[in-house]
This record gives structure tokens, C-alpha cells and sequence, in this order.
């Protein structure tokens, strides 16, 4: 029996019952690849030929690709995983059945279905995985903004931004003082979706002045447990960046510590020129031999 419509050939046999029915979870990073296992649990030979092998997803429901018997390689339905899904003829010769999926993305989040008939059973489903991919992608650090120079209003206002991860993050404002969690009533998150499919979140945290305020934000990742804090402290009240001494000179007496500085010099090169001649003159005198 020769099919040439996968599509029609999953909707009458993948609500049959599987002789074997496993579930597993795996976990992928945006741009990387991931392998979607798919194994037959006796470790036997398998002839190509008796078996129908098929990949599909259910939301929506899309055939990512499947070998049907006499093939000579995977055949692919969608184009966007024409290049992306990648069966193996030798690994499945083995009842390996595994699907390696390429350049992930965050459409690729969703339960894969691996589904494998046997022809010679009367096409028996003899084997259903259901594989669910979580997807994740890695945010970037922390960009803090602080208040900048004197202000006279009563409030501070801190911003917090960060792109390109996946999935939706939490965002956390601390304190940095007793690492206390501060209120959400004083913070507003927007998240949006970037070009690619990422997130993007902009956070603005608005806290009484008060001296010496510093707090952390914190993004978090839950699916790679990864938190990315950055701390930030303001800048003094007179908004000088500038190292303070203890007891800065004032003009004057900056003015004065040069021209004594400078009286000094002159009265060591004085007396160094006039030791200097003293000295040629007496040694003149000693040496000078008359006529007898």
C-alpha cells in the first residue's frame, strides 16, 4: 500500500492506540539545536520498509516530516522545517526514531508527536512519544538608569531594561540596603515581543529622595533559573562625582602655598650659584705658580 497523503493518513490512525505511549520534556535554546527522543525500547533491527514514521505537531496540527516505506530519505510537508528537521536512516534502522531539530525558535515551543506504524501488523501503531519542547533564550544584563545631579523633587525614578529572552521574565526592584523586596505598587513593567520572537522589558521603579537611596533590579529567567541583578546607587546631593577631601584647600590658600613654595626655589638657586663661584675663585687663587 502505497500513501501519498500524509496529511489524510494521520487523521484516520493517529487516535489509535499505541502498543507503547511514553511522555518526555526537553528543554532548548533559541538559535541551538535539540534532539526530540523518539526510541523503540527493544534494541533490535528494524526493515525500513514495514514501518511508517511520522513527526507532527497538534497546535496547529503540521506534519514536521515522515518516511513512508520504498523512501529513500525523510520527506518534509512544511517548509519551515525543510532545512530545520533532520531524521536519521541508520539510527532508525536501529529503532531510533529520534527527530534533531535545528535553530530553534519561540514558535517551536509546543508538543511534538512521534508516531510509528507497522505495516506488516495491519499499520498497528506499535510506538507514540510525545514530546513537549520548552524554549528558552538568555536575557541580557541589566541596563540600570540612575537620577543624575541635584533635583528638587521628592521622587527618584530608576529604570531597568533588558532584551531578547524568552520566556516572559519577572522583574524584582531590591533593596539593597537589607536586600528586602520593594513594593510592585512602586514599579511598572512593560514586557513587549521584539522581530524575533524575544521579549524586551522596560521597568521603572519611583521611590522617596532620600540619602544614600541604592537598590538592585533583578530579572529573572524561572525556566533556566538564572537571575540577572545589577545594582545602582545615586549620586550625592551636590552631584559631584568628584573625590571630597577631608579639608579642601580654598583659593587663597592654594595661591599662598605656591609663592612660598616658589621663594624657597629661588633662595636654594641663589645660594647654590654663589657657593658654585666661591668655590672657582679659591681654587683659582691656590693654584697660580709666579715667576721667581
Amino acid at each position: 500500500m502505497r500513501l501519498r497523503s500524509p496529511g489524510l493518513f494521520l487523521l484516520l490512525l493517529s487516535g489509535l492506540q499505541a502498543d507503547i505511549q511514553k511522555k518526555e520534556e526537553v528543554q532548548g535554546i533559541v538559535g541551538s539545536s535539540v534532539e526530540l527522543n523518539c526510541v523503540y525500547p527493544e534494541g533490535s533491527s528494524f526493515d525500513l520498509n514495514d514501518f511508517y514514521i511520522y513527526w507532527q505537531t497538534a497546535m496547529p496540527e503540521t506534519v514536521v516530516t515522515y518516511y513512508l516505506p520504498g523512501n529513500t530519505s525523510p520527506r518534509y510537508k512544511d517548509n519551515r522545517y525543510q532545512h530545520r528537521a533532520q531524521l536519521s536512516l541508520d539510527s532508525m534502522e536501529q529503532g531510533n526514531f529520534s527527530l534533531r531539530l535545528y535553530n530553534i525558535t519561540p514558535q517551536d515551543e509546543q508538543t511534538f508527536h512521534c508516531l510509528v506504524f507497522q505495516k506488516s501488523l495491519e499499520l498497528k501503531k506499535v510506538l507514540q512519544v510525545n514530546v513537549t519542547l520548552h524554549v528558552a533564550a538568555n536575557y541580557s544584563i541589566p541596563v540600570v538608569s540612575n537620577p543624575i545631579g541635584p533635583s528638587e523633587d521628592e521622587e527618584l525614578t530608576f529604570m531597568c531594561k533588558s532584551t531578547n529572552g524568552y520566556p516572559r521574565p519577572n522583574v524584582y526592584w531590591i533593596n539593597q540596603t537589607d536586600n528586602s523586596l520593594l513594593d510592585e505598587a512602586l514599579q511598572n513593567s512593560t514586557v513587549s515581543v521584539n522581530e524575533h520572537g524575544l521579549y524586551d522589558v522596560v521597568s521603572t521603579l519611583r521611590v522617596r529622595r532620600a540619602p544614600d537611596v541604592n537598590v538592585k533590579c533583578c530579572i529573572e529567567n524561572v525556566l533556566l533559573h538564572q537571575n540577572l541583578t545589577v545594582s545602582s546607587q545615586t549620586e550625592p546631593s551636590s552631584g559631584t562625582k568628584d573625590k571630597i577631601t577631608d579639608k579642601p584647600a580654598r583659593p587663597q590658600e592654594k595661591n599662598t602655598t605656591v609663592f612660598i613654595v616658589f621663594g624657597i626655589l629661588c633662595v636654594l638657586v641663589a645660594v647654590a650659584v654663589a657657593a658654585g663661584w666661591f668655590y672657582r675663585n679659591r681654587r683659582s687663587s691656590g693654584s697660580y705658580i709666579g715667576h721667581v
